[in-house]
């Protein structure tokens, strides 16, 4: 199945032509779904996907062949609602209200993709330090997010992401964005393995990925 086929099944299957083609323009345009399912596909065990919104990682990864057990939690009880009921024509995808500020299951491989700039500093410290405790031995955490760094990007990411919580689309407290190395340190100070690099694809926004690997024995620091 191609891009376009995958991006059109699961657009399909949202109500309202608004989010229809909001799904179907991030699916086409955003290169974060298919950077997550390079790394996470022959990942092992479930995985926890905070900050899930309606969903996409999830529905993204199952039309891939991704089968491994996927729990998102967000805050938006309305974004969980679409993704709930989307969820209900796969197996293995259940979507909950929740607070990435609690605990997260243990044995998990995470992803939090955009997630971070929602929160003060020492929330997102707090917050990078739980990811890497709960990623078992061998396993890994996807993080997206745009830096701050002062670049033309970073000032364009922080006005979309300003309209977008202005418009009520993104229910966030604040917008806070991290420095790459804030994201970067928690992990390998916990013996992660750390991949850093630009994902902006075709967009003006100031994304990158971070990989993170704890490995299946001992520590590591790269």
């Amino acid at each position: 199945m191609t891009r376009d086929e995958v991006t059109a099944r699961i657009a399909a299957r949202f109500g309202g032509p608004f989010v229809r083609g909001y799904v179907a323009s991030k699916l086409r345009h955003d290169p974060v779904y298919r950077a997550a399912l390079e790394v996470l596909q022959p990942a092992r065990g479930p995985l926890f996907d905070i900050g899930c919104g309606v969903g996409l990682l999830g529905f993204y990864l199952r039309e891939h062949g991704f089968n491994e057990p996927v729990i998102g939690i967000d805050h938006d009880q309305g974004k969980i609602a679409m993704a709930g009921e989307i969820a209900a024509q796969y197996s293995g995808l259940d979507f909950r209200r929740g607070d990435v500020r609690e605990p997260f299951p243990a044995g998990s491989n995470i992803a939090a993709l955009d997630v971070l700039h929602y929160f003060r500093t020492e929330e997102q410290d707090d917050i990078l330090r739980r990811m890497a405790a709960a990623v078992p031995p061998g396993g890994v955490a996807v993080v997206r997010d745009a830096v701050r760094d002062g670049s033309l990007r970073y000032r364009l990411t922080a006005a979309q992401e300003a309209f977008s919580r202005g418009i009520r689309w993104l229910k966030a407290e604040r917008l806070h964005f991290p420095t790459a190395e804030q994201i970067v340190a928690p992990f390998r100070s916990a013996g992660f393995s750390a991949e850093v690099r630009p994902l902006w694809g075709r967009t003006p926004f100031n994304n990158y990925l971070f990989v993170f690997r704890r490995p299946a024995s001992g520590t590591t620091n790269e």
